[in-house]
């Protein structure tokens, strides 16, 4: 009988031993944010997480007329689609508007592929913007301009990773660069 607890109590040891992911930016495995969503792809599809199983996903909040953080995020997950080489195509960034008045499927079909061919704006209504907003815990507020068509959105400026079955694993920070989100996204696509 002894010898079966020495054996348990060594698997037991070897069990606390064993090498979990070295992720560079914050693990949020297991978290209740990012629920699932329900919106149409700037080519007039309706998409939904599910369909992106396989692929390690990246998810970020913007609009079209951000000056300086949207822009800087879609290069920067360019940077990781390109740093991936061949394995780039299981990687899936998604930029979710939150300005449905003004990005129109036809903008966004503009605006977001011009970072990557594969990257995919998508859009709701106001009601699908907030609600997704919402489960995903983003803030955004419209801020008035010199006219009412001449406005900007404050807004959350992190991007969400989910694995190729589909849990979130990782919260982003803006400017993490594209070594470590490249680095991390590798580590999920070889099962971590």
């Amino acid at each position: 009988m002894r010898w079966i607890a020495v054996v348990l109590f060594a698997a037991l040891l070897g069990a606390c031993g064993q090498e979990q992911p070295e992720f560079r930016n914050t693990d949020i495995t297991g978290s209740a944010v990012g629920d699932d969503f329900r919106l149409t792809d700037h080519n007039g599809q309706v998409r939904t997480l599910a369909d992106f199983r396989g692929k390690v996903v990246a998810v970020f909040f913007g609009f079209t007329q951000c000056p300086d953080v949207c822009p800087t995020t879609l290069m920067e997950m360019k940077g990781v689609r390109e740093r991936l080489g061949d394995e780039g195509e299981r990687f899936q960034a998604l930029f979710i508007t939150i300005d449905p008045a003004r990005d129109t499927q036809q903008l966004l079909a503009e605006y977001v592929p011009a970072f990557h061919p594969s990257f995919l704006g998508l859009y709701g209504d106001e009601a699908a913007t907030e609600r997704t907003a919402k489960a995903f815990k983003v803030y955004y507020q419209k801020v008035p301009g010199s006219t009412p068509e001449n406005y900007s959105m404050d807004h959350t400026a992190a991007t969400y990773i989910f694995d190729p079955e589909g849990r979130l694993r990782l919260y982003v920070r803006l400017g993490a660069g594209v070594e470590a989100v490249a680095h991390d996204v590798k580590l999920l696509l070889d099962g971590r």
